[in-house]
């Protein structure tokens, strides 16, 4: 699985229906799951983004439909980071020789 670091802020509409963005976060871990990934971990944040999500997918494929249809539905925009872990950090920078 590759793994994925999501920013997340609300829009105005997602802001103004706060109240509703823990069912739409149950929603969203139901269509990543279905998708074959899932959620590591997931905060609300204080600073420049409102929410950090980390989670796996299969591949870049998967997470870019996921996130598309995120931000279909309005509420939220986001951004994603590709996440090496450790190890694979480590062999990228022993293969600089």
């Amino acid at each position: 699985m590759t793994n994925y670091i999501v920013l997340i802020n609300w829009t105005e509409q997602g802001a103004k229906n706060v109240r509703e963005s823990p069912k739409r976060l149950d929603a969203a871990k139901k269509l990543l799951g279905d998708m074959g990934g899932s959620f590591r971990a997931f905060y609300l944040t204080m600073g420049e983004c409102d929410m950090v999500a980390i989670v796996e997918a299969p591949d870049d494929a998967v997470l870019a439909r996921f996130s598309l249809m995120l931000a279909s539905g309005g509420n939220v925009r986001t951004r994603t980071l590709k996440a090496f872990p450790e190890l694979a950090y480590r062999e990228i920078i022993a293969s600089l020789g």
